[in-house]
């Protein structure tokens, strides 16, 4: 039997393919639980990407299923035996300084721009077309095969939890939401808040500049890349705008400052990255309250300001926080400084997500840290921790899609570990499978997110050839 041109199959479809994808793109599905419902508990825009994605499958002749209206999944075939893509259509916030509108999906060079182009939209919606070629062609499965269909992977992953409280745990599948060859294992994912001490808060002398507000991040997961500062300094600012401009020239930092009645509002720009490799960002947070840590602000200000600056700038590795690991599996412990915040009612917080090695223990991390930050006035708040993830490197499932990728691409499934928490740490046999080819560059999470369609077809191409092989 002559082997079936899996490209061709996707290039036949492309047309309806990049359709359905730019509808699914133009929604602006970011977590809103401001303006959450009984019917839309993530947000409407978040409902409402789930919602196509279930109708699609409706229309093409898939069984659907929506799960509380956080999760669902398209299914067809059947067996004892299922293989699911675990795959999520909500996105980060858009952020700032886009060529064009983050949520237009406009193609130009190739390329197709938007908001979950790369992270988690297109990858959808190629395993989704992958589903419908098999479906299209009626090849012979012997398993159910089953994409599930997350709506808060960004944040708390609710949807899978609540997933798997109502359906059975796929006996193996991947996540197409990371690298290409094959990603095994996957570092652990702890997020939490550092909290002043608030009986230190009020305490001690007052300074010459009143900090009155500050604010910079959006998300544990997400470098920022704006940083905002509100200050009293009396009749003359002369000297703490000369200082603050000194700064920004010796930094190469972006920033601005306005007189706003009467107060001097301080502003400083960053680069944002994915915060599972800051080094790959600039945190204007961190740039701001570095400078901030040099004024005379009153104690409990200080005593923020100057934490945040002895213990995070220019370290995303916990070095001085006595914290720093690294093994041969999955390489160095990261730390993200994505939130930070201070008023004069609440005193400061920050807001972290800490990526940490499969071999290291959290727990005695932990403990290090409670240690350290009593002592400075600071405790931990909100600690949540998934776990890492790993499977055996001889399993049938890596191997089957190791074949699959040799075959498409000609090149040798090299066997990867990130930093970075897929749905596939969901499934106890699961692996990330794609989309970003080496040598692409990773602009999830970055402004002017992209997928070059031509890698959008090729991944098509694999994932088809992997499902059938799995499910055959």
């Amino acid at each position: 039997m002559k082997a079936l041109d899996w490209l061709k199959e996707v290039h036949i479809r492309k047309e309806d393919f990049i359709h359905d994808l730019q509808g699914l793109l133009q929604i602006k599905s970011v977590l809103d639980e401001e303006n959450a419902t009984e019917d839309a508990p993530f947000g409407k825009g978040v409902k409402e990407a789930l919602t196509y994605m279930l109708e699609l499958g409706k229309k093409d002749g898939f069984a659907e299923k929506n799960v509380k209206n956080v999760a669902g999944h398209v299914t067809f075939g059947s067996g004892d035996e299922s293989i699911g893509i675990l795959c999520h259509v909500d996105v980060v916030p858009e952020g700032d300084g886009w060529t064009s509108d983050p949520y237009s999906a406009e193609i130009r060079d190739g390329k197709i721009f938007a908001r979950g182009a790369l992270d988690d939209k297109g990858p959808t919606m190629a395993a989704y077309y992958a589903m419908k070629i098999i479906k299209e062609l009626d090849l012979p499965i012997t398993k159910e095969v089953k994409m599930i269909i997350g709506t808060d992977e960004e944040s708390d992953w609710r949807c899978v939890t609540t997933y798997f409280e109502e359906e059975k745990m796929p006996t193996m599948g991947f996540a197409p939401d990371a690298d290409f060859p094959i990603i095994y294992a996957e570092k652990g994912i702890s997020d939490f808040d550092i909290v002043q001490s608030l009986d230190k808060k009020g305490q001690g002398k007052s300074g010459k500049v009143e900090m009155l507000a500050f604010s910079s991040g959006r998300r544990y997961n997400m470098v920022p890349d704006f940083a905002e500062a509100r200050l009293h300094v009396g009749i003359d600012q002369t000297e703490v705008i000369q200082r603050f401009q000194e700064y920004l020239s010796k930094e190469k930092a972006k920033g601005q400052y306005i007189v706003d009645a009467g107060n001097l509002v301080l502003e400083m720009e960053g680069v944002s990255a994915h915060g599972l490799e800051p080094k790959n960002g600039v945190n204007a947070g961190l740039k701001l309250a570095s400078f901030l840590a040099d004024l005379d602000l009153d104690e409990t200000a200080t005593a923020y300001f100057q934490f945040v600056k002895s213990y995070f700038e220019d370290d995303s590795r916990g070095h001085k926080l006595g914290i720093a690991y690294n093994d041969d599996i999955t390489g160095d412990l990261t730390l993200n400084v994505g939130i930070l915040h201070y008023d004069q009612q609440n005193g400061g917080k920050l807001g972290l997500t800490c990526r940490y090695p499969v071999t290291n223990k959290i727990e005695e991390t932990k403990a290090v840290l409670d240690e350290l930050l009593a002592e400075k006035g600071f405790s931990i708040d909100h600690f949540t921790n998934s776990k890492p993830h790993h499977v055996d490197k001889n399993s049938e499932l890596i191997k089957t899609l190791s074949k699959v990728y040799l075959e498409q691409t000609g090149e040798e499934a090299k066997l990867i570990s990130i930093g970075g928490g897929t749905y596939a740490r969901s499934l106890e046999n699961g692996v990330a499978f794609g989309p970003l080819f080496p040598g692409r560059e990773d602009i999830a999470h970055k402004k002017d997110e992209y997928m070059y369609i031509e890698d959008l077809l090729k991944a098509t191409a694999i994932y088809a050839q992997a499902i059938y092989e799995l499910a055959k």
